[in-house]
Formats: C-alpha cells, structure tokens, sequence
C-alpha cells in the first residue's frame, strides 16, 4: 500500500478518538443522567411547589418514554424542601454526597436558592436553571432561568412613564433581595423621573398581613401602586385595595400573576385591571386557545402530571424550565462533565423555548446569565390576562 494512504488512514484513526472519546462527571454514565431538585411540596409555598414538582417528575417520565437525552435516561430525584433554607441546605447535600447527582435543577424560591448557593458553588456544581430571580444569581456554578427582578423593575418604570407619565407611585416590596433588586431596577428605570416614587413600604416574608402598609400608601396620596409580593402578601394586598374601595394603577410582580393560586384567592372581581409583566402564554387565554404550543402542553400534563393545574403560572414555569434543562443536556452530546454542562448553559443565544411569548427569547453568556432581556405586559380582565402594548426591553 502507499505510503502516503497508509500515513492517512492512521491519521484519520487517531484522530477519530478525539471527536469521539465520551467524559463523564459524577452522575453521568453511558445509560444514565442522575438529576436533583428540592422543592416545597410542603410549607408556605406549597402552592407553588406541588403542582410545578409534578411536572418536571412527568416531563422526565416523559423524555424517558421517549429514549431519555443522547441515548441516556434520566435517572432524576426530587426532595421536599418545604420552602426553608436549612431543609434546602439538607436536601442539597443529600442529593450531592448520597445520591450524586450531575446538577440540581430548577429549584423554585429566592431564599431556597441564596441558602444552597454557597454550597453548590463551593462543590462545583450547576445549581441550573433555577426559579428565582435575583442578581445575585449569577454565581460561576448558578445559572437562573426567570426574568430577573431588576430587569422586571425596569421594564415596568419604561410602561409607567408611557402609560402614566404624571403618576405619584408607591411601592410595596419584600424587605429582602427579591423586592430590593425589583425596587432597584424600578428606580433606575425611571431614571431622572424616580421622584414620582412619593411613598415606599416593606414587609418581611414571616409578617401575617401587610394590611397596614396597604393603608399607609393609601394616605400618602399614591395613585399607582407597584408591589413585588410573594405569594400570601400579594393575594392579601389585591384584596385590601379592593375592600378599601382604593382604585390605583396596580402592578403586581409576574411571578404573583397566577390566576389560580394568588388571583382566584384574593378575588377575580378585586383583581381586574391589575397589570403585571409576562414571558409565557398563558393557558387559560382564549387568544391562545388555537395555539400548537398550548396544545401540547395540555396534552403533556393530562398524561404525564393530570394532578397539575395547567393555569398555574408555577407549572407553567416549571415546563419551560425542564425544557431548558433538556436543551442544555442535548447540547452536550457525549461530554457529561459539569464543566461542559455550565458551558453550554451558558452559550445560549436567541433561544425560544415552548410557551414562550412572542418577541420573547432567552441569551446566556459567560459572565452575565441574565436570561431575559425583553418582557411583555398584561392586563388582568377578571377571567384572564391580555396582552397589552409590543414587547418592552430592559435595556
């Protein structure tokens, strides 16, 4: 044989290996991918946690069904954190040194997420996609997947100073990082117009009612009311308004915009003209009724989690979120390291991810993992929320 095609054919086999050798980290194997997440399925954010931990348990019972990601099924544990950050502490570490896990995913809750942080980052492990807001999320092993609060802050000062330019703005906010980023970002939106803040009130998460800040923003004159609630608050603030006979522009956060679990409870007829921001189709929308997207939504959760509410917004979230955890797996192919795992969550680019709203897509990049730049807004009509106006970005 010639030289020359006998030096070429061991070119090729040797170089072959380095196209594809397979590297696996903890909890990855030729037939499997071992996942986590704590969740509350119990305590005060249970509403939140029962129906969305269903689904993500359907979505991976689901894929799995289907050949699981690259071949590999998904082998994926959930614990109940019950909404505590010593309980989500434990749970970590149980998933980590007992269960070992690739990554824990899409755990819900601002103080959740801040109490296992510092752990996960310290164990080099993805801590991907979380629910939970705050800039301080952006850890080199944490990587959110839900607007930002900042970010949604901003966007809401941009529809303000066009919707009402002249308005003597109050605002309500949980006294930690979740309302402080929402009340920073709300500021820096309206810039040198920041004075129409003429009354601000905090609550802390443990408080039983907020009734008296409701009261006090009241007085001071304020005709639009900005909150960023959790979800008991919120639900007790739209129906004092209601019951004080108080008629503000009133703005809730979107992760509070669930018809099911904060709006139905505080009342539909106390909850029309509410606004707040959006990024995903909402399932109970007649606009949406027709929608493909939708469809097959409901179609996954009647077979796979037909305990869960498809118009709870948690759910909602939950389904997008284990969609970005499918992506970012797939674009892994056969190197199943945690370091590769965090590179290609991390190279996203104008992705659009199922049920998102149109002009709405996600871009991480190493250094800045913001997902969302682009919001939209909706206003609540007493059975549903529309859309209102085009897509408003932060920047």
């Amino acid at each position: 044989m010639n030289q020359a095609l006998i030096a070429g054919a061991l070119s090729a086999l040797l170089a072959v290996p380095a196209y594809a050798q397979k590297a696996y980290g903890p909890g990855a194997s030729d037939t499997e991918i071992k996942l986590g997440q704590s969740t509350p399925l119990s305590g005060p954010a249970s509403a939140f946690g029962a129906g969305a931990g269903r689904a993500v348990v359907g979505y991976f019972e689901m894929l799995n069904a289907k050949g699981g990601i690259n071949g590999r099924k998904i082998n994926f544990t959930q614990l109940d954190n019950a909404y505590s950050a010593p309980k989500a502490v434990e749970q970590s570490r149980k998933l980590i040194e007992d269960v070992g896990i690739l990554a824990e995913v899409g755990t819900i809750g601002t103080a959740p997420n801040v109490a296992i942080q510092k752990y996960l980052n310290a164990k080099q492990v993805p801590q991907l996609f979380i629910t939970a807001g705050g800039r301080r999320f952006n850890d080199p092993w944490t990587i959110p997947l839900y607007p930002d609060f900042e970010t949604e802050g901003r966007v809401v000062a941009k529809y303000i100073l066009t919707a009402k330019p002249d308005a003597r703005i109050g605002v309500l906010y949980q006294n930690d990082d979740y309302g402080k980023d929402y009340l920073k970002g709300l500021r820096a939106g309206l810039g040198p117009k920041a004075e129409l803040i003429v009354a601000q009130a905090s609550y802390e998460l443990a408080d039983p009612t907020i009734d008296s800040q409701i009261v006090q923003l009241k007085a001071a004159g304020v005709d639009t009311l900005i909150e960023q609630s959790s979800s008991k608050a919120a639900a007790q603030s739209i129906r004092k308004v209601y019951e004080l006979g108080w008629k503000p522009l009133h703005v809730i956060g979107g992760s509070t915009a669930s018809v099911e679990t904060i709006l139905k409870p505080a009342g539909l007829e106390a909850s029309k003209r509410l606004v707040t921001t959006q990024f995903l189709k909402q399932p109970g929308d007649p606009a949406w009724a027709n929608d493909e997207e939708v469809k097959a939504y409901k179609e996954f959760l009647k077979a796979y989690a037909p305990s869960a509410n498809p118009d709870d917004y948690s759910v909602l979230v939950a389904y997008m979120n284990v969609h970005a955890v499918e992506l970012a797996l797939r674009k892994c192919g056969d190197d199943l390291t945690r370091e590769n795992l965090m590179k290609q969550a991390t190279s996203l680019n104008g992705e659009r991810l199922p049920m998102m709203l149109p002009g709405v897509a996600i871009s991480t990049r190493p250094g800045d993992y913001t997902p969302f730049r682009t919001l939209r807004i909706a206003t609540f009509d007493g059975e549903s929320w529309s859309l209102t106006g085009a897509p408003l970005s932060a920047d």
